[in-house]
């Protein structure tokens, strides 16, 4: 298994780590007959063969403990969204959540456009925030329907929510989306070391 082409199977399985094998074939078979490619409402052969091979993979002993140390190695070296010195609570910290949470999910939806969705476990470890401050993103973020929950558990951005991720983007200063540049005297960006 590649590192670029790892798969988190807790995630695919929405399920923590610490999941046991009779949990492992429970939350399998429900989430398998939804996706299984007989299956006229929610069919999905990639999504089905990506369950199936979580599955496989976790139920092995000697398979998941490897999978385990690259899964490890990966959550490492994953980018945080945000400083974890940062002080809970308060209107700014509430923004930086709502961005990161659909930066996210409008990662996740361009990728799967049918079913792009993260679990709530795996948003609180991407953006490095505890589960009890996200509720109120969480509460915000679907009632003005930019979030929605899909079938599976997971949560997804709307078509609203990219209007509004677009939206703040096209508002955003352009050197906060180059790196390295410098504002010239007319106020466009110019890159680093072009003066």
């Amino acid at each position: 298994m590649s590192e670029n082409a790892f798969v988190d199977y807790y995630e695919v399985l929405q399920l923590s780590q610490s999941a046991d094998n009779e949990t492992l074939e429970r939350v399998f078979r429900l989430l398998a007959k939804r996706y299984h490619p007989d299956n006229p409402e929610s069919g999905n052969d990639e999504r089905f063969r990506e369950l199936h091979d979580a599955y496989e993979t976790l139920t092995d002993p000697a398979r998941r403990a490897s999978y385990d140390v690259q899964y490890d190695k990966n959550r490492s070296m994953q980018w945080q969204v945000f400083d974890q010195s940062a002080a809970p609570g308060g209107h700014a910290e509430d923004q930086r959540i709502f961005s990161g949470i659909l930066s996210l999910l409008y990662a996740a939806r361009r990728k799967d456009t049918e079913f792009g969705g993260v679990g709530p476990v795996d948003l609180e470890r991407k953006l490095g925030v505890p589960r009890e401050h996200l509720e109120f993103p969480f509460w915000y973020l679907k009632k003005r329907g930019w979030v929605e929950i899909l079938q599976s558990g997971q949560l997804a951005i709307t078509i609203d929510g990219v209007d509004e991720i677009v939206s703040r983007e096209e508002r955003a200063p352009v050197t906060r989306m180059l790196t390295g540049a410098t504002q010239g005297e007319d106020g466009t960006a110019e890159p680093a070391g072009d003066q």
